[in-house]
């Protein structure tokens, strides 16, 4: 049991809990930081603990959290809290990484009783004159692009990817650095919000995985890109985001909600058990202004309230992303404030290319940034590595755009890219999506990486949780949004000249620049082990 006090007036840390009821039963306790990192000492983690009384009987527990070793020299934060039976709760403590650059291992102790578990994760500190560390922490990966004119110069191979060279793909990802993985999309349903019937004619998308929800399949050649993905990312130390949608583009209606509580819920039963499992990431998108009027935004905030109730049953220390348009953001109001208190993670996108009359991408940046500090969220950057060719294809962008907008946005903790499939390939790989320019773009960026001094050298080892007993002593064991790909990333072009073709207009309405047509110590990253 852990009986020290509450460091927070000298390393910066507050206690935080929530709660709810858990749909299943599950492991008694799970850790995850948010951002993963590496990460600078110029920003704040935060060590979210899920705590799952699997009991018959009410509890009283106590969590202490430490760094690197359990020492009372070392305590960061202690939080009691009291859990019914079956009852599920989310404790998050914050530390400022100032003054801790280097390898650690955060630590957290769970007791209840005569049981202790304990659950680690490893962080990276490194020494930054910015929040940012300069770098590609990871990037979203799209099964299968949304547009054909978009793909054209991948989707014909992406099809035809099999589950090991989604794994191929995933090592090609972590040997530059780009250990954070957004699965694009879990249903292909190219819809938009108002502009459907599903409520009345039923959900006809086809699933990227074997869903035993909806029928349809996508006609791709791998079995399970999911499970191929997270077992490479398992093995490797990496984090992947789940995604749960498409039910139809900005649609947060209280339909859209059901559907995406029974999606999450599947997934969580076919995948939560890899510990590369880090969160969810919805994929319906948003503008900067939240919608085009205070019902769709009322809509997206209660939708994210109650989305975050639900998954945090299922999974308590799992953060949820939305990747959002960071254009017209002041036309939200106070509606961004009320959103971030349900929604864990912020990832916008298009601060490069601001449209003329809004505020400018740095400013942008800085609202975001304050009312995230206020709510307590998370705001990462979702940096475009792409521009249209003359057909309005999806081509590499040249690094030095890349590498500029890395040196221009410091000011986001975590920075990930849209998108690595088709744009960034590595030359080993057996089907070099995207042809020679997407090689070129991953070599320049691998050089780039490797280079500097600063480089963080990334690990494979991964978190645990275990558990000993104070008795036997334990034994081992609008629609405005952006226009991404369908496959929730909407592509975003790059500013365009005065005249654009069709396709191109397409692409931009997409994106929602125009109106839319309608030791054992480190095996088992974000689960626990319970040792009775």
């Amino acid at each position: 049991m852990c009986r020290f006090a509450l460091l927070a007036a000298t390393v910066g840390l507050i206690a935080s809990v929530t709660g709810g009821r858990a749909a299943q039963p599950g492991l008694p306790i799970s850790l995850t930081l948010i951002p993963p990192g590496p990460v600078t000492d110029r920003i704040t983690i935060e060590a979210r603990a899920g705590v799952r009384n699997t009991d018959r009987a009410a509890a009283a527990w106590e969590l202490c959290w430490y760094l690197d070793t359990v020492k009372p020299k070392a305590l960061l934060a202690r939080q009691e809290v009291h859990l019914a039976p079956g009852e599920v709760r989310t404790v998050s403590a914050r530390w400022a990484t100032q003054n801790q650059v280097g390898r650690h291992r955060v630590r957290l102790v769970a007791s209840a009783g005569d049981r202790t578990w304990r659950a680690v994760q490893p962080l990276e500190v490194r020494s930054a004159a910015h929040r940012s560390t300069d770098r590609l922490a990871g990037a979203w990966a799209g099964i299968y692009h949304w547009s054909e004119k978009e793909g054209r110069l991948w989707n014909p191979d992406i099809k035809r990817m099999t589950d090991a060279q989604w794994r191929e793909l995933v090592r090609a990802m972590h040997r530059v650095g780009m250990d954070i993985v957004v699965i694009g999309e879990a249903f292909r349903n190219q819809m938009y919000v108002g502009k459907h019937t599903l409520e009345k004619d039923g959900y006809r998308g086809r699933a990227f995985y074997p869903s035993r929800l909806y029928p349809g399949r996508m006609e791709v050649a791998a079995q399970d890109p999911f499970d191929a993905i997270l077992s490479e990312a398992d093995r490797l130390g990496m984090h992947v985001f789940l995604p749960v949608g498409l039910y139809a583009w900005f649609d947060y209606t209280a339909a859209s909600l059901a559907w995406h509580q029974q999606v999450a819920t599947e997934l969580w039963e076919l995948y939560g058990r890899h510990p590369s499992f880090y969160g969810w990431y919805v994929v319906e998108e948003i503008a900067g202004n939240l919608g085009e009027n205070d019902g769709r935004r009322r809509e997206i905030v209660d939708f994210f309230r109650r989305f975050q109730e639900h998954v945090r049953r299922l999974a308590p220390d799992k953060p949820v992303l939305l990747a959002s348009n960071c254009h017209r953001i002041a036309e939200a109001g106070d509606y961004y404030r009320q959103l971030l208190s349900y929604c864990d993670i912020l990832c916008p996108f298009g601060f490069h290319r601001m449209p003329a009359g809004d505020l400018s991408g740095h400013e942008a940046a800085r609202r975001l940034q304050k009312v995230c500090d206020e709510t307590g969220a998370h705001l990462w950057m979702d940096l475009e590595v792409f521009l249209f060719d003359s057909t309005g294809a999806l081509h590499p962008r040249p690094i030095s755009g890349l590498l500029d907008d890395l040196r221009r946005f410091s000011n986001f903790e975590t920075i990930l890219c849209y998108q690595f499939p088709g744009l960034m390939t590595a030359p080993g790989m057996s089907r070099r999506l995207g042809g020679e320019a997407a090689v070129r773009l991953y070599l320049d960026y691998e050089k780039y990486f490797r280079a500097s001094p600063d480089r963080i050298p990334h690990s494979n080892a991964l978190g645990t949780a275990h558990a000993t007993s104070a008795v036997s002593g334990g034994s081992a064991g609008g629609q405005q949004g952006r226009a991404r790909s369908g496959h929730g990333r909407f592509l975003r072009p790059s500013p365009a000249p005065a005249s654009r073709s069709c396709h191109q207009r397409a692409a931009v309405r997409h994106r929602g620049l125009l109106p839319p047509p309608r030791s054992n110590e480190e095996c088992g990253l974000n689960q626990a082990s319970l040792i009775a």
